[in-house]
């Protein structure tokens, strides 16, 4: 993230600001990310952690945008263009589905066990069995749950990832449009006559 604040600003004091705020950002994250993967591991069972799970979820992009206009006010003197702000929240994003990235594949890889895809398997079944309709196309279901139970911990954290970079750069255009302000013009001291 550092080497971010290195391209997109200069001046050092406002880079060690930048460490700080992006610091603060993983830190609110991560809290939530926490408590996302516990829900996730105590398998969404209660109605009030499914809950829970969505408002988090939901809460991402306005924590995002709140973030990027806290680096426009605080890093950008007040100011800051559109592309500038749609590759510092790009950025913001990359990272941070990096960082989640390593949170999914250590879940995948020791917690899960197979369960997510355990119950999505399970789930078709009954689907199957209750809609008779499906059970046309039998064949095409049964390799698309054999090809989920291929995938490795390594494969469903990968699609995660891209899935969240996708997502990322596509709330990085509304939010450089809410967050774009341009510089107020300096006067000099000249007066027009």
């Amino acid at each position: 993230m550092y080497l971010c604040a290195q391209f997109i600003n200069d001046d050092d004091r406002k880079q060690k600001l930048f460490t700080k705020i992006c610091h603060a950002l993983w830190h609110v994250y991560g809290n939530l990310l926490d408590i996302e993967i516990h829900i996730i591991s105590v398998r969404i069972s209660y109605t009030l952690l499914s809950l829970l799970f969505v408002i988090l979820t939901l809460a991402v992009p306005f924590i995002g945008y709140h973030y990027v206009k806290m680096y426009r006010d605080k890093i950008c003197g007040g100011s800051i263009q559109f592309s500038h702000a749609v590759l510092f929240t790009i950025f913001m994003y990359m990272f941070a589905s990096l960082l989640v990235a390593v949170v999914h594949y250590i879940y995948f890889q020791f917690i899960d066990h197979g369960f997510i895809v355990n119950s999505y398997i399970q789930l078709w079944d009954e689907l199957m069995t209750n809609t008779p309709a499906l059970a046309e196309n039998k064949d095409i279901i049964k390799e698309t749950i054999d090809t989920a139970r291929s995938l490795t911990s390594i494969n469903i954290t990968m699609q995660l990832l891209s899935w969240d970079v996708f997502w990322g750069s596509l709330l990085a255009i509304p939010t450089g449009l809410m967050v774009m302000k341009k510089a107020k013009p300096e006067n000099n001291g000249l007066s027009q006559s």
